[in-house]
C-alpha cells in the first residue's frame, strides 16, 4: 500500500506540475494577446502620427515582450488603416520536461482597423431664442466646430459630406435649393416654404407638389418695431448649407448663428432628413453644376441600399415645440401687404393701430406643441424606416423635451441629455463613433 501511495503521489505531482506549466503558458498567452490588442488599436488610429509598425513594437517592448512579435502587417489607403500583428512566446517547462516536453508556445493574433466610410451627415441645430440663455449658444458653437473638425479631417476628403440645417421657428432653405422646387412665390424677403402635415410621413422631398412660400413677418416683441426675429429666418448665414466638406465654411456659418424666434424641431428635422434622401439628388447635381457643391459628391444623396455609405442625422434642441402663428390670408395677399409686414412687427403694428377687440382677426395659430411633437415623430419614424441613423441631443431640456427627443433617436443609446459644456462631449462621442475605431478580430 505504501508503494502504491507513493506511486499515486508521484502521478498526482506530475499532473499537478503539468497544470502549473499550462496555467503559466495561458497567462503568458493572455498577456501577449492583450498587449497586441492594445498595440494594433493604437497603431490603426488614423490620428496616430507615429509609424504604425513602430507603435506595435513599442507596446510589446514596454510590456517586457521583446522578441515576441513574429509579424506586423500594415494595410492602409486614403480612408482606412488596418494593422495585423502576430506574436509567439516560447517558455521552458518545469514539470512537463519529465514527459519529454521541454517547452511550450503561447501564440496570439490581433487585427484592428479604422475606416472612414462614405458618410452623409445632416447637422440639425436649434438656434431658437432660448439658446441665448446660460451661454448655450457659445457652448453649441464650440461643440459643433469640434464635430466638424473631427469628421472633416484630411483622411475623410471626398468621403464625408455635412449638411448644416439651422432651424428655429422655420427653416430658410435659401433661393438656390428652392429653385429646384415648384414654389408659389410671393415676395423676395426670405426663403422658407410651408409644408403640409402629410409630407412629414416621408423622408423624401416631394417634387410633384407646389409649395406656398412662407409669409415674411415677425410675431413677437410687443413693445417695439423689432424685425430681426421674423418667423422665417431672413439672413444669408441662417440658410441651409448642403453637402459640404468645407470645414472652414461650415464653422464660419456656425459661428455667425444667433438665437432667434421660436422652436419648430419637426421643420428642421424634415429638411435634415430630406437632404439624405435620394429624392434631393437633382438639387445636389444642380448645385454641383453651379459650383456651389463639390463635384466629389456627384450622385449624392446615394441610394439607401448602398452598403458603403452611412446616412445619419444629428438633431439638437434646447427646448420643445411651442405655438406658431400666421397672418390671415386677407391681410397677406398683395405686394403692398407683403411690404407692409416687412416694415412692421406684427404686434407693434396691432398695438399701435388696431383696437384690442379686432387684433385676433389678423392672425391664426398654425401649429401647437402637440402637433409639433406628432410631426416630429412621423418624420423620425420615416427616416428610421429607411435606415437613417438618428442621434438626438437634448440640451438643458425639460422632461417632456427629453422624452420627445429620445423617441426620435434610433435607440436610447443614441440620445444624449446634457447640460452646459457636456454638449461638447455628446458631439465628440457621436463624431468618434461615426469615425469609429473598431477591433475587427
Amino acid at each position: 500500500m505504501s508503494y502504491m501511495a507513493i506511486a499515486m503521489s508521484l502521478v498526482m505531482m506530475v499532473f499537478g506540475g503539468i497544470g502549473i506549466d499550462l496555467i503559466h503558458a495561458e497567462l503568458n498567452r493572455n498577456k501577449l494577446q492583450n498587449t497586441l490588442d492594445r498595440a494594433v488599436l493604437a497603431a490603426a488610429d488614423l490620428d496616430q502620427e507615429l509609424e504604425a509598425n513602430g507603435v506595435v513594437q513599442d507596446y510589446t517592448a514596454k510590456m517586457g515582450l521583446d522578441g515576441a512579435l513574429t509579424s506586423v502587417n500594415i494595410d492602409e489607403g486614403l480612408n482606412y488603416r488596418t494593422v495585423t500583428a502576430d506574436g509567439r512566446i516560447t517558455m521552458s517547462t518545469n514539470f512537463m520536461e519529465m514527459l519529454g516536453v521541454d517547452d511550450l508556445q503561447a501564440e496570439a493574433h490581433s487585427q484592428a482597423s479604422e475606416r472612414i466610410n462614405k458618410v452623409e451627415i445632416s447637422m440639425v441645430l436649434d438656434v431658437s431664442g432660448s439658446m441665448d440663455d446660460n451661454s448655450k449658444m457659445a457652448n453649441l458653437k464650440t461643440a459643433a466646430d469640434e464635430f466638424v473638425d473631427t469628421l472633416l479631417a484630411d483622411t475623410s476628403e471626398d468621403l464625408v459630406s455635412i449638411s448644416l440645417v439651422p432651424y428655429s421657428e422655420h427653416v430658410n432653405a435659401g433661393p438656390e435649393i428652392l429653385s429646384y422646387l415648384n414654389v408659389n412665390w410671393k415676395h423676395g424677403y426670405s426663403h422658407c416654404i410651408e409644408m403640409p402635415d402629410s409630407v412629414f410621413g416621408s423622408a423624401a422631398l416631394d417634387f410633384s407638389r407646389t409649395y406656398d412660400q412662407m409669409q415674411h413677418f415677425q410675431w413677437n416683441y410687443f413693445g417695439s418695431n423689432e424685425r430681426t426675429d421674423t418667423v422665417c429666418p431672413r439672413y444669408t448665414y441662417e440658410r441651409i448649407q448642403p453637402w459640404s466638406q468645407n470645414a472652414n465654411a461650415l464653422k464660419s456659418q456656425i459661428n455667425k448663428l444667433t438665437p432667434r424666434a421660436g422652436t419648430s424641431i419637426f421643420m428642421g428635422m424634415k429638411w435634415g432628413v430630406a437632404l439624405l434622401d435620394p429624392s434631393t439628388r437633382p438639387i445636389a447635381s444642380g448645385m454641383i453644376a453651379n459650383n456651389t457643391v463639390s463635384s466629389a459628391f456627384q450622385g449624392r444623396p446615394v441610394s439607401y441600399d448602398d452598403p458603403e455609405v452611412l446616412k445619419t442625422v444629428v438633431l439638437m434642441t434646447d427646448g420643445q415645440h411651442d405655438r406658431s402663428y400666421r397672418i390671415q390670408e386677407w391681410a397677406y395677399n398683395s405686394d403692398s401687404e407683403y411690404a407692409h409686414w416687412d416694415r412692421y412687427n406684427l404686434w407693434y403694428y396691432l398695438a399701435n393701430n388696431v383696437s384690442s377687440r379686432d387684433r385676433s382677426s389678423f392672425y391664426y395659430q398654425k401649429y401647437d406643441a402637440t402637433t409639433g411633437d406628432s410631426l416630429l415623430h412621423n418624420v423620425c419614424n420615416a427616416a428610421k424606416e429607411q435606415g437613417i441613423l438618428i442621434w438626438a441631443i437634448g440640451f438643458e431640456v425639460t422632461d417632456h423635451g427629453a422624452d420627445v427627443m429620445q423617441d426620435c433617436a434610433s435607440s436610447p443609446a443614441h440620445f444624449f441629455r446634457v447640460e452646459g459644456v457636456e454638449i461638447s462631449e455628446a458631439f465628440s462621442t457621436i463624431a468618434h463613433t461615426l469615425n469609429q475605431l473598431r477591433l475587427t478580430q
